[in-house]
Protein backbone atom coordinates (compact mmCIF):
# COMPACT_ATOMS: atom_id res chain seq x y z
CA UNK A 1 0.00 0.00 0.00
CA UNK A 2 2.70 2.11 0.22
CA UNK A 3 2.95 2.99 -3.33
CA UNK A 4 -0.85 4.41 -3.06
CA UNK A 5 -1.71 7.45 -1.41
CA UNK A 6 -5.65 7.10 -1.23
CA UNK A 7 -8.07 9.62 -1.40
CA UNK A 8 -12.21 9.91 -0.98
CA UNK A 9 -14.27 12.50 -3.30
CA UNK A 10 -18.40 12.74 -2.88
CA UNK A 11 -20.77 14.44 -4.66
CA UNK A 12 -24.05 15.49 -3.31
CA UNK A 13 -25.72 16.66 -6.04
CA UNK A 14 -29.38 16.64 -6.37
CA UNK A 15 -30.52 13.37 -7.56
CA UNK A 16 -28.14 11.59 -5.66
CA UNK A 17 -24.82 10.99 -4.02
CA UNK A 18 -21.46 9.79 -5.67
CA UNK A 19 -18.11 8.72 -4.40
CA UNK A 20 -14.76 7.83 -6.16
CA UNK A 21 -11.59 6.39 -4.78
CA UNK A 22 -8.64 8.78 -5.93
CA UNK A 23 -4.84 7.47 -5.83
CA UNK A 24 -3.18 10.33 -6.54
CA UNK A 25 0.36 8.93 -6.91
CA UNK A 26 -0.80 6.88 -10.05
CA UNK A 27 -3.68 9.64 -10.85
CA UNK A 28 -5.93 6.48 -11.23
CA UNK A 29 -9.55 6.35 -9.81
CA UNK A 30 -9.61 2.84 -8.88
CA UNK A 31 -13.73 2.76 -7.69
CA UNK A 32 -16.79 4.34 -7.74
CA UNK A 33 -20.04 3.93 -5.44
CA UNK A 34 -23.52 5.50 -6.37
CA UNK A 35 -26.72 6.52 -4.27
CA UNK A 36 -29.94 7.96 -5.65
CA UNK A 37 -31.59 10.60 -3.47
CA UNK A 38 -35.55 11.65 -3.81
CA UNK A 39 -37.11 14.75 -3.94
CA UNK A 40 -39.96 17.17 -2.34
CA UNK A 41 -42.18 18.61 -4.70
CA UNK A 42 -44.52 21.04 -4.54
CA UNK A 43 -46.95 23.01 -7.11
CA UNK A 44 -45.55 26.27 -6.47
CA UNK A 45 -42.00 25.39 -7.11
CA UNK A 46 -41.31 23.63 -3.40
CA UNK A 47 -38.35 21.35 -4.52
CA UNK A 48 -37.16 19.89 -0.89
CA UNK A 49 -35.01 16.80 0.48
CA UNK A 50 -34.69 14.85 3.52
CA UNK A 51 -30.96 15.29 4.68
CA UNK A 52 -31.25 11.87 6.05
CA UNK A 53 -31.05 10.57 2.58
CA UNK A 54 -28.14 12.43 1.93
CA UNK A 55 -26.30 10.85 5.20
CA UNK A 56 -27.61 7.18 3.86
CA UNK A 57 -26.32 7.59 0.14
CA UNK A 58 -23.33 9.05 1.70
CA UNK A 59 -22.91 5.71 3.31
CA UNK A 60 -23.84 3.42 0.98
CA UNK A 61 -21.68 5.21 -2.30
CA UNK A 62 -18.50 5.16 -0.07
CA UNK A 63 -19.21 1.42 0.91
CA UNK A 64 -19.96 0.32 -2.53
CA UNK A 65 -17.03 2.79 -3.93
CA UNK A 66 -14.10 0.73 -1.75
CA UNK A 67 -15.49 -2.39 -2.72
CA UNK A 68 -14.92 -1.58 -6.19
CA UNK A 69 -11.53 -0.14 -5.49
CA UNK A 70 -10.62 -3.01 -3.64
CA UNK A 71 -8.97 -1.09 -1.01
CA UNK A 72 -8.82 -1.28 2.69
CA UNK A 73 -10.79 1.46 4.66
CA UNK A 74 -8.55 2.10 6.68
CA UNK A 75 -5.65 3.53 3.63
CA UNK A 76 -7.89 6.47 2.95
CA UNK A 77 -6.06 9.19 4.41
CA UNK A 78 -9.00 12.21 3.30
CA UNK A 79 -12.08 13.07 2.39
CA UNK A 80 -13.18 15.65 0.04
CA UNK A 81 -17.16 16.67 0.01
CA UNK A 82 -18.98 18.46 -3.20
CA UNK A 83 -22.43 19.63 -2.63
CA UNK A 84 -25.05 20.90 -4.74
CA UNK A 85 -25.25 24.53 -4.12
CA UNK A 86 -26.97 27.13 -2.00
CA UNK A 87 -29.52 24.66 -0.22
CA UNK A 88 -30.61 25.67 3.22
CA UNK A 89 -29.97 23.03 6.20
CA UNK A 90 -31.02 24.32 9.52
CA UNK A 91 -29.73 22.95 12.95
CA UNK A 92 -31.03 23.37 16.49
CA UNK A 93 -28.53 23.85 19.42
CA UNK A 94 -28.62 20.31 19.32
CA UNK A 95 -27.24 19.71 16.14
CA UNK A 96 -30.82 18.78 14.59
CA UNK A 97 -31.96 19.35 11.49
CA UNK A 98 -34.95 21.54 12.03
CA UNK A 99 -36.93 20.62 8.75
CA UNK A 100 -36.08 19.43 5.09
CA UNK A 101 -33.05 20.92 3.17
CA UNK A 102 -34.62 23.98 0.53
CA UNK A 103 -32.94 22.91 -2.84
CA UNK A 104 -31.00 25.04 -5.24
CA UNK A 105 -33.52 24.70 -7.46
CA UNK A 106 -36.86 25.69 -5.27
CA UNK A 107 -38.62 28.40 -6.74
CA UNK A 108 -41.23 29.17 -3.85
CA UNK A 109 -39.17 31.98 -2.43
CA UNK A 110 -39.08 34.34 -5.29
CA UNK A 111 -41.67 36.62 -3.87
CA UNK A 112 -39.23 36.84 -0.46
CA UNK A 113 -36.27 37.00 -3.41
CA UNK A 114 -37.89 40.25 -5.01
CA UNK A 115 -38.70 42.14 -1.76
CA UNK A 116 -35.12 41.46 -0.58
CA UNK A 117 -33.14 42.32 -4.12
CA UNK A 118 -35.76 45.97 -4.13
CA UNK A 119 -34.07 46.16 -0.53
CA UNK A 120 -30.85 45.96 -1.57
CA UNK A 121 -31.55 48.71 -4.66
CA UNK A 122 -32.58 46.16 -7.39
CA UNK A 123 -29.84 43.77 -9.53
CA UNK A 124 -27.31 46.99 -9.50
CA UNK A 125 -27.71 47.56 -5.67
CA UNK A 126 -26.93 44.39 -4.97
CA UNK A 127 -24.10 43.79 -7.72
CA UNK A 128 -22.31 47.09 -5.89
CA UNK A 129 -23.23 45.65 -2.09
CA UNK A 130 -22.24 41.60 -2.86
CA UNK A 131 -21.05 41.60 -6.07
CA UNK A 132 -23.70 38.96 -7.37
CA UNK A 133 -27.34 39.67 -7.98
CA UNK A 134 -29.14 37.14 -5.56
CA UNK A 135 -31.52 34.78 -7.13
CA UNK A 136 -34.58 32.93 -5.86
CA UNK A 137 -32.64 30.01 -5.90
CA UNK A 138 -29.81 31.05 -3.94
CA UNK A 139 -30.35 31.11 0.31
CA UNK A 140 -30.99 34.34 1.63
CA UNK A 141 -34.53 34.08 0.68
CA UNK A 142 -34.82 30.70 2.05
CA UNK A 143 -34.04 32.30 5.52
CA UNK A 144 -36.55 35.06 4.81
CA UNK A 145 -39.70 32.46 3.78
CA UNK A 146 -38.29 30.84 7.00
CA UNK A 147 -38.84 33.07 9.17
CA UNK A 148 -42.30 34.07 7.47
CA UNK A 149 -43.74 30.58 6.88
CA UNK A 150 -42.07 28.30 9.79
CA UNK A 151 -41.52 31.30 12.49
CA UNK A 152 -41.37 27.89 14.88
CA UNK A 153 -38.70 26.76 13.23
CA UNK A 154 -36.97 30.19 12.85
CA UNK A 155 -37.10 30.57 16.52
CA UNK A 156 -34.97 27.32 17.00
CA UNK A 157 -32.09 28.27 14.21
CA UNK A 158 -28.62 27.54 16.10
CA UNK A 159 -26.65 26.95 12.82
CA UNK A 160 -27.32 27.84 8.72
CA UNK A 161 -25.54 25.49 7.06
CA UNK A 162 -25.34 24.93 2.49
CA UNK A 163 -25.17 20.67 1.87
CA UNK A 164 -21.84 20.54 1.76
CA UNK A 165 -21.22 22.29 5.43
CA UNK A 166 -23.62 19.76 6.79
CA UNK A 167 -22.15 16.85 5.58
CA UNK A 168 -18.20 18.12 6.44
CA UNK A 169 -20.48 19.39 10.16
CA UNK A 170 -21.76 15.26 9.95
CA UNK A 171 -18.03 14.65 9.45
CA UNK A 172 -16.29 16.09 12.40
CA UNK A 173 -18.96 18.34 14.48
CA UNK A 174 -17.44 21.26 12.91
CA UNK A 175 -19.55 24.08 11.72
CA UNK A 176 -17.69 25.80 8.58
CA UNK A 177 -17.91 26.96 5.32
CA UNK A 178 -15.75 28.04 2.28
CA UNK A 179 -15.27 30.58 0.19
CA UNK A 180 -16.55 29.11 -3.39
CA UNK A 181 -19.85 27.86 -1.83
CA UNK A 182 -20.34 30.17 0.98
CA UNK A 183 -20.57 32.62 -2.34
CA UNK A 184 -23.88 31.74 -3.45
CA UNK A 185 -25.84 32.60 0.02
CA UNK A 186 -26.81 35.69 -1.19
CA UNK A 187 -25.15 37.09 2.11
CA UNK A 188 -21.30 37.08 1.22
CA UNK A 189 -19.44 39.73 -0.27
CA UNK A 190 -17.45 37.90 -3.13
CA UNK A 191 -15.03 41.04 -3.82
CA UNK A 192 -14.26 41.10 0.26
CA UNK A 193 -14.66 37.56 1.08
CA UNK A 194 -16.91 38.55 4.16
CA UNK A 195 -20.23 37.58 4.96
CA UNK A 196 -22.41 40.49 4.71
CA UNK A 197 -24.10 41.00 8.28
CA UNK A 198 -26.64 43.49 7.69
CA UNK A 199 -28.02 41.96 5.29
CA UNK A 200 -29.39 39.11 7.69
CA UNK A 201 -29.79 41.77 10.57
CA UNK A 202 -33.12 43.35 7.96
CA UNK A 203 -33.79 39.50 7.86
CA UNK A 204 -33.49 39.33 11.39
CA UNK A 205 -32.94 42.32 13.40
CA UNK A 206 -32.28 40.21 16.79
CA UNK A 207 -28.90 39.10 15.39
CA UNK A 208 -29.49 35.54 15.93
CA UNK A 209 -29.12 34.86 12.09
CA UNK A 210 -25.22 36.39 12.09
CA UNK A 211 -24.12 34.15 15.50
CA UNK A 212 -25.74 30.96 13.42
CA UNK A 213 -23.11 31.54 10.60
CA UNK A 214 -20.59 28.98 9.55
CA UNK A 215 -16.95 29.80 10.59
CA UNK A 216 -14.96 30.96 6.70
CA UNK A 217 -11.85 28.81 6.48
CA UNK A 218 -9.41 29.03 3.14
CA UNK A 219 -9.78 26.20 0.44
CA UNK A 220 -6.80 24.96 1.12
CA UNK A 221 -7.64 24.26 4.86
CA UNK A 222 -8.75 21.00 6.45
CA UNK A 223 -12.13 21.34 8.51
CA UNK A 224 -10.89 18.56 10.70
CA UNK A 225 -10.37 15.11 11.03
CA UNK A 226 -13.16 12.41 10.99
CA UNK A 227 -15.26 11.40 14.19
CA UNK A 228 -14.28 7.91 15.41
CA UNK A 229 -18.25 6.93 15.18
CA UNK A 230 -18.83 8.12 11.74
CA UNK A 231 -15.33 6.83 10.66
CA UNK A 232 -16.02 2.98 12.05
CA UNK A 233 -19.98 3.30 10.36
CA UNK A 234 -18.36 3.75 6.89
CA UNK A 235 -15.18 1.65 7.06
CA UNK A 236 -12.96 4.20 6.64
CA UNK A 237 -9.40 5.63 8.59
CA UNK A 238 -10.33 7.41 11.49
CA UNK A 239 -7.60 9.50 11.01
CA UNK A 240 -8.60 10.96 7.68
CA UNK A 241 -9.11 14.52 7.44
CA UNK A 242 -12.03 16.00 5.57
CA UNK A 243 -10.75 18.91 3.76
CA UNK A 244 -13.06 22.41 3.05
CA UNK A 245 -15.01 20.89 0.18
CA UNK A 246 -17.07 23.56 -1.39
CA UNK A 247 -20.11 23.46 -3.86
CA UNK A 248 -20.24 21.73 -7.79
CA UNK A 249 -19.56 23.75 -9.46
CA UNK A 250 -16.27 24.94 -7.37
CA UNK A 251 -15.23 21.23 -7.28
CA UNK A 252 -16.03 20.66 -11.25
CA UNK A 253 -13.63 23.17 -11.84
CA UNK A 254 -10.98 21.11 -10.03
CA UNK A 255 -11.92 18.04 -11.01
CA UNK A 256 -11.64 19.18 -15.00
CA UNK A 257 -8.20 21.16 -14.38
CA UNK A 258 -9.98 24.44 -14.62
CA UNK A 259 -7.75 26.48 -12.05
CA UNK A 260 -6.55 28.85 -14.45
CA UNK A 261 -7.75 31.45 -16.86
CA UNK A 262 -8.03 29.66 -20.74
CA UNK A 263 -10.03 26.79 -19.48
CA UNK A 264 -14.31 26.88 -19.61
CA UNK A 265 -16.06 24.42 -18.30
CA UNK A 266 -19.58 23.33 -19.56
CA UNK A 267 -21.72 21.07 -17.26
CA UNK A 268 -24.80 19.13 -18.74
CA UNK A 269 -26.37 17.92 -15.81
CA UNK A 270 -30.05 18.28 -14.49
CA UNK A 271 -29.27 22.17 -15.09
CA UNK A 272 -26.52 23.60 -17.44
CA UNK A 273 -23.56 25.65 -15.49
CA UNK A 274 -20.63 27.07 -17.46
CA UNK A 275 -18.04 28.41 -15.94
CA UNK A 276 -14.08 29.44 -15.79
CA UNK A 277 -11.29 30.58 -13.23
CA UNK A 278 -10.30 34.44 -12.41
CA UNK A 279 -7.08 35.73 -10.57
CA UNK A 280 -9.37 38.82 -9.77
CA UNK A 281 -12.64 39.05 -8.94
CA UNK A 282 -13.90 41.04 -12.46
CA UNK A 283 -17.92 41.30 -11.78
CA UNK A 284 -19.51 41.64 -14.50
CA UNK A 285 -22.39 44.13 -14.95
CA UNK A 286 -24.62 41.53 -16.46
CA UNK A 287 -26.60 40.28 -13.57
CA UNK A 288 -26.77 36.78 -14.66
CA UNK A 289 -22.85 36.69 -14.47
CA UNK A 290 -22.00 35.64 -10.53
CA UNK A 291 -18.64 36.03 -9.83
CA UNK A 292 -18.27 33.48 -6.92
CA UNK A 293 -15.54 32.51 -5.51
CA UNK A 294 -13.33 29.63 -6.80
CA UNK A 295 -12.32 26.65 -4.07
CA UNK A 296 -8.73 26.92 -5.24
CA UNK A 297 -7.89 30.50 -4.12
CA UNK A 298 -9.36 32.34 -7.36
CA UNK A 299 -12.54 33.63 -8.87
CA UNK A 300 -15.09 31.05 -10.48
CA UNK A 301 -17.43 33.27 -13.00
CA UNK A 302 -20.32 31.36 -13.91
CA UNK A 303 -23.68 31.04 -15.41
CA UNK A 304 -26.15 28.82 -14.74
CA UNK A 305 -29.49 27.43 -16.75
CA UNK A 306 -32.12 25.86 -14.42
CA UNK A 307 -33.11 23.69 -17.49
CA UNK A 308 -31.00 21.07 -19.22
CA UNK A 309 -31.22 17.43 -18.92
CA UNK A 310 -34.56 17.51 -16.68
CA UNK A 311 -36.09 19.18 -20.26
CA UNK A 312 -34.41 16.32 -22.59
CA UNK A 313 -35.92 13.77 -19.93
CA UNK A 314 -39.02 15.61 -19.70
CA UNK A 315 -39.46 15.24 -23.48
CA UNK A 316 -37.83 11.14 -23.47
CA UNK A 317 -40.70 10.14 -21.49
CA UNK A 318 -43.39 11.88 -23.51
CA UNK A 319 -42.33 10.14 -26.35
CA UNK A 320 -41.82 6.93 -24.31
CA UNK A 321 -37.67 6.87 -25.78
CA UNK A 322 -34.85 4.96 -24.29
CA UNK A 323 -31.58 7.22 -24.17
CA UNK A 324 -30.44 5.91 -27.54
CA UNK A 325 -33.48 6.26 -29.48
CA UNK A 326 -33.51 9.44 -28.46
CA UNK A 327 -30.33 10.50 -29.72
CA UNK A 328 -31.24 8.64 -32.81
CA UNK A 329 -33.56 11.00 -32.99
CA UNK A 330 -32.33 14.30 -32.35
CA UNK A 331 -28.79 13.05 -35.20
CA UNK A 332 -31.75 12.56 -37.94
CA UNK A 333 -33.37 16.09 -37.52
CA UNK A 334 -31.55 18.68 -39.09
CA UNK A 335 -29.81 21.93 -37.58
CA UNK A 336 -32.59 24.18 -36.68
CA UNK A 337 -35.01 21.19 -36.47
CA UNK A 338 -36.86 22.30 -39.09
CA UNK A 339 -38.17 25.40 -37.66
CA UNK A 340 -39.23 24.19 -34.26
CA UNK A 341 -37.87 26.01 -31.59
CA UNK A 342 -38.46 24.87 -28.25
CA UNK A 343 -37.75 27.28 -24.78
CA UNK A 344 -37.37 24.41 -22.36
CA UNK A 345 -38.11 26.85 -19.47
CA UNK A 346 -40.14 23.87 -17.39
CA UNK A 347 -38.69 25.13 -14.28
CA UNK A 348 -38.77 29.02 -14.61
CA UNK A 349 -35.03 30.64 -16.05
CA UNK A 350 -32.29 32.13 -14.73
CA UNK A 351 -30.40 32.49 -18.25
CA UNK A 352 -31.81 33.78 -19.62
CA UNK A 353 -33.49 35.89 -16.80
CA UNK A 354 -36.87 34.42 -16.71
CA UNK A 355 -37.89 33.21 -13.45
CA UNK A 356 -41.60 33.09 -14.16
CA UNK A 357 -41.50 31.46 -17.78
CA UNK A 358 -42.73 28.60 -19.05
CA UNK A 359 -41.64 26.53 -21.44
CA UNK A 360 -43.20 26.97 -24.92
CA UNK A 361 -42.74 25.35 -28.62
CA UNK A 362 -42.45 27.90 -31.44
CA UNK A 363 -42.69 27.43 -35.41
CA UNK A 364 -44.88 24.37 -35.62
CA UNK A 365 -46.21 23.58 -39.12
CA UNK A 366 -48.02 20.30 -40.01
CA UNK A 367 -45.14 19.43 -41.81
CA UNK A 368 -42.42 20.38 -39.23
CA UNK A 369 -44.34 17.81 -36.02
CA UNK A 370 -42.23 15.27 -36.01
CA UNK A 371 -40.92 13.03 -33.15
CA UNK A 372 -37.52 14.04 -34.43
CA UNK A 373 -37.63 17.72 -34.37
CA UNK A 374 -39.09 17.40 -31.30
CA UNK A 375 -36.08 15.54 -29.65
CA UNK A 376 -33.63 18.22 -31.82
CA UNK A 377 -35.69 21.10 -30.60
CA UNK A 378 -35.15 20.23 -26.69
CA UNK A 379 -31.63 19.55 -27.24
CA UNK A 380 -31.02 23.03 -29.23
CA UNK A 381 -32.94 24.91 -26.59
CA UNK A 382 -31.36 23.94 -23.64
CA UNK A 383 -27.78 24.73 -25.28
CA UNK A 384 -28.88 28.01 -26.81
CA UNK A 385 -29.35 28.78 -22.97
CA UNK A 386 -25.74 27.68 -22.61
CA UNK A 387 -24.54 30.02 -25.69
CA UNK A 388 -26.31 32.64 -24.34
CA UNK A 389 -24.14 32.80 -20.90
CA UNK A 390 -21.25 31.61 -22.53
CA UNK A 391 -21.61 35.39 -24.26
CA UNK A 392 -22.01 36.91 -21.43
CA UNK A 393 -19.22 35.07 -19.83
CA UNK A 394 -16.89 36.58 -23.35
CA UNK A 395 -18.08 40.10 -22.91
CA UNK A 396 -16.34 40.11 -19.49
CA UNK A 397 -13.15 38.78 -21.38
CA UNK A 398 -13.39 35.25 -20.91
CA UNK A 399 -11.26 33.66 -23.56
CA UNK A 400 -11.07 30.25 -24.28
CA UNK A 401 -9.33 27.44 -26.69
CA UNK A 402 -11.65 25.05 -25.17
CA UNK A 403 -14.44 23.78 -23.15
CA UNK A 404 -14.12 20.75 -21.46
CA UNK A 405 -17.65 18.85 -21.21
CA UNK A 406 -19.36 17.24 -18.28
CA UNK A 407 -22.08 15.55 -16.86
CA UNK A 408 -24.99 13.41 -18.37
CA UNK A 409 -25.24 14.93 -21.81
CA UNK A 410 -21.76 15.04 -22.60
CA UNK A 411 -21.70 11.59 -23.13
CA UNK A 412 -23.91 11.55 -25.85
CA UNK A 413 -21.96 12.12 -29.29
CA UNK A 414 -24.53 14.02 -30.83
CA UNK A 415 -25.23 16.30 -28.05
CA UNK A 416 -21.21 17.39 -28.13
CA UNK A 417 -21.12 18.02 -31.55
CA UNK A 418 -24.16 20.24 -31.52
CA UNK A 419 -22.42 22.15 -28.33
CA UNK A 420 -19.49 22.56 -30.79
CA UNK A 421 -21.60 24.27 -33.56
CA UNK A 422 -23.14 26.42 -31.24
CA UNK A 423 -20.45 27.54 -29.69
CA UNK A 424 -18.00 27.86 -32.55
CA UNK A 425 -15.41 25.87 -30.09
CA UNK A 426 -13.58 22.96 -29.64
CA UNK A 427 -15.56 20.38 -27.00
CA UNK A 428 -13.47 18.12 -25.21
CA UNK A 429 -14.75 15.45 -21.90
CA UNK A 430 -12.91 14.79 -19.09
CA UNK A 431 -12.06 10.81 -18.83
CA UNK A 432 -13.67 10.82 -15.17
CA UNK A 433 -17.41 12.34 -16.10
CA UNK A 434 -18.18 12.93 -12.48
CA UNK A 435 -15.69 15.98 -12.40
CA UNK A 436 -17.09 17.04 -8.62
CA UNK A 437 -16.47 13.84 -6.78
CA UNK A 438 -12.88 13.99 -8.54
CA UNK A 439 -12.46 17.93 -7.68
CA UNK A 440 -13.26 16.90 -4.11
CA UNK A 441 -10.90 13.93 -3.95
CA UNK A 442 -8.23 16.03 -5.39
CA UNK A 443 -8.69 18.55 -3.41
CA UNK A 444 -8.72 16.75 -0.07
CA UNK A 445 -4.91 15.91 -1.13
CA UNK A 446 -4.39 19.08 -1.36
CA UNK A 447 -5.45 20.04 2.14
CA UNK A 448 -4.07 16.73 3.44
CA UNK A 449 -0.90 18.17 1.81
CA UNK A 450 -0.43 20.99 3.77
CA UNK A 451 -0.52 22.55 0.41
CA UNK A 452 3.24 21.54 -0.07
CA UNK A 453 1.94 19.33 -3.47
CA UNK A 454 0.50 22.30 -5.50
CA UNK A 455 -2.76 21.90 -6.55
CA UNK A 456 -1.78 22.34 -10.51
CA UNK A 457 0.88 19.56 -10.22
CA UNK A 458 -2.39 17.65 -8.48
CA UNK A 459 -4.66 18.43 -11.22
CA UNK A 460 -2.01 17.88 -14.01
CA UNK A 461 -1.74 14.18 -12.35
CA UNK A 462 -5.32 13.20 -11.88
CA UNK A 463 -7.70 15.05 -14.57
CA UNK A 464 -7.35 13.34 -17.79
CA UNK A 465 -9.03 14.22 -20.94
CA UNK A 466 -10.57 11.92 -23.04
CA UNK A 467 -8.92 12.12 -26.63
CA UNK A 468 -11.36 10.41 -28.12
CA UNK A 469 -14.12 12.62 -27.27
CA UNK A 470 -12.53 15.51 -28.66
CA UNK A 471 -15.27 17.56 -31.29
CA UNK A 472 -14.68 20.21 -33.25
CA UNK A 473 -17.20 22.65 -35.04
CA UNK A 474 -18.25 21.89 -38.48
CA UNK A 475 -17.96 25.48 -40.53
CA UNK A 476 -21.39 24.57 -42.12
CA UNK A 477 -22.93 23.91 -39.25
CA UNK A 478 -21.80 26.19 -37.33
CA UNK A 479 -23.36 29.01 -39.94
CA UNK A 480 -26.72 26.89 -39.86
CA UNK A 481 -26.40 26.81 -36.00
CA UNK A 482 -25.98 30.58 -35.78
CA UNK A 483 -28.80 30.66 -38.00
CA UNK A 484 -31.14 28.35 -35.29
CA UNK A 485 -29.47 30.87 -32.70
CA UNK A 486 -30.69 34.06 -33.80
CA UNK A 487 -34.05 32.11 -34.13
CA UNK A 488 -34.29 31.17 -30.47
CA UNK A 489 -33.14 34.83 -29.58
CA UNK A 490 -36.52 35.98 -31.55
CA UNK A 491 -38.41 33.79 -29.50
CA UNK A 492 -37.27 34.80 -26.55
CA UNK A 493 -37.86 38.12 -27.39
CA UNK A 494 -41.78 37.59 -27.34
CA UNK A 495 -42.01 36.43 -23.90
Amino acid sequence: MANQQLFLGIDCGTQGTKALILDTLSGQVLGQGAAAHSMISGANGRREQDTQQWLDAFTQATHQALAAAGVDGQAILGIGVSGQQHGLVLLDDQGQVLRPAKLWCDTETTPENDRLLAYLGGEDGSLTRLGVVIAPGYTVSKLLWTREQHPQVFERIASILLPHDFLNHWLTGRHCSEYGDASGTGYFNVRTRQWDARLLEHIDPSGRLQSALPELIEAHQPVGRILPAVAAHLGINPDALVASGGGDNMMGAIGTGNIQPGVITMSLGSSGTVYAYAAEPVVSPQPSVATFCSSSGGWLPLICTMNLTNATGAMRELLELDIDAFNALVARAPIGAKGVCMLPFLNGERVPALPHATGSLFGLTTTNLTRANLCRAVVEGTTFGLRYGLDLLRANGLEAQSIRLIGGGSKSPVWRQIVADIMDTTVICTEQSEAAALGAAIQAAWCHSGSQQSLADLCERCVKLDPASETRPITEQVAASQKAYANYQECIATL
